[in-house]
């Protein structure tokens, strides 16, 4: 088991029973319940169930140990969008290393990103999510780690 490849897989593709897996082991991780079983419970799922994923499945944040991260992002051809993605970054703890971006063609531009996340302020996913959420940014993919 420890030579299987990892591989890495949307949540909502996940059978249910892996899904409340996650969902008990992040309500432990947080301190919300303080047994497996008061987990379990509140998911509807069998202690058996629990335990034979758990040592399997991993949220993304957790597998993600390295401290640099590369991002390729596709940004609308706006004043103000790059200023916009990098300020949202700073301010949630992430440190800009390098920065290429293309000359803007059909009104997109495409720019690399390498972000070290030592000091983020919260999960990977949730500053993924952010950025999401911004004006002007029409795509952001993960496309590399490293330490």
């Amino acid at each position: 088991m420890s030579n299987d490849p990892l591989v890495l897989v949307k949540k909502s593709c996940l059978p249910d029973v892996m899904q409340k897996t996650l969902e008990v082991k992040r309500l432990l991780a947080m301190g919300l319940i303080s047994t497996v079983q008061e987990g379990v419970d509140q998911v509807e799922m069998s202690r058996s169930s629990f335990y034979k994923y758990k040592d399997h499945i991993f949220p993304f944040d957790e597998l993600v140990k390295e401290k640099m991260i590369n991002l390729s992002l596709t940004l609308e051809n706006q004043p103000g969008v790059l200023s916009q993605i990098l300020g949202y970054l700073a301010e949630n703890g992430v440190n800009v290393l390098t920065i290429h971006q293309t000359i803007p063609l059909q009104g997109e531009a495409n720019v690399s990103i390498s972000i070290e996340i030592g000091q983020m302020k919260m999960s990977l996913n949730q500053v993924i999510g952010g950025l999401r959420a911004l004006p002007g940014l029409i795509r952001v993919t993960i496309i590399g780690t490293g330490s």
